[in-house]
């Protein structure tokens, strides 16, 4: 099992990489999906820590002052992988909140922990965030806008649990006529 400060030096090296990158803007959504229990070295679902899940919501509060991202964590199976988020976040992106608790048995420890620990906290269906990262193979994948582009972290793990993570794209359409990117060569339609 990772022990608690390789644990957070694994956390501090994952938000230096996003910070690092270009992806994150002011309000974007950032969705994390996080097994406590792969973290610790177990089967997911099988041995929740908000001790854990605490290191990681420090880790992306950090994330947040820095960026000034929304945070969103994703729960568990159990309450469909709903997401907890703070109650101006969900009134900015016109979500609806629905009716639940998360508790470690349903919904996980770390979306638990952000339940508990948000300042006004609610929990809505579903997102469609700018970026995210996934602790443990959670599937973040429902909660990403179209189109997501995997982001190759240095940082693999965290403690014991293996690390993804996506930024999000706008649509590439268009035919064989179509420009991506301006340049003085294509600035004009005939």
């Amino acid at each position: 099992m990772g022990t608690h400060d390789n644990i957070q030096e694994n956390l501090d090296a994952v938000v230096s990489e996003w910070l690092q990158t270009s992806y994150l803007h002011e309000d974007d959504l950032f969705v994390i999906g996080c097994s406590t229990s792969e973290v610790a070295g177990k089967k997911i679902g099988t041995a929740g820590s908000e001790e854990i899940a605490a290191h990681i919501f420090n880790a992306m509060q950090t994330l947040n002052e820095k960026t000034v991202v929304h945070l969103a964590f994703q729960c568990c199976e159990h309450l469909n992988r709903a997401i907890v988020m703070e109650r101006s976040t969900m009134k900015q992106y016109q979500l609806d909140e629905v009716s639940v608790i998360p508790v470690p048995s349903a919904g996980g420890s770390m979306a638990s922990y952000a339940y508990k620990h948000f300042h006004d906290p609610v929990v809505v269906e579903s997102v469609q965030a700018h970026a995210g990262i996934d602790i443990g193979e959670t599937m973040i994948g429902m909660q990403l806008k179209h189109v997501a582009v995997p982001i190759r972290l240095n940082q693999r793990y965290i403690g014991n649990a293996r690390v993804n993570a996506a930024r999000t794209r706008p649509k590439l359409i268009g035919g064989k006529r179509a420009v991506y990117e301006l340049t003085k060569d294509n600035n004009s339609c005939t």
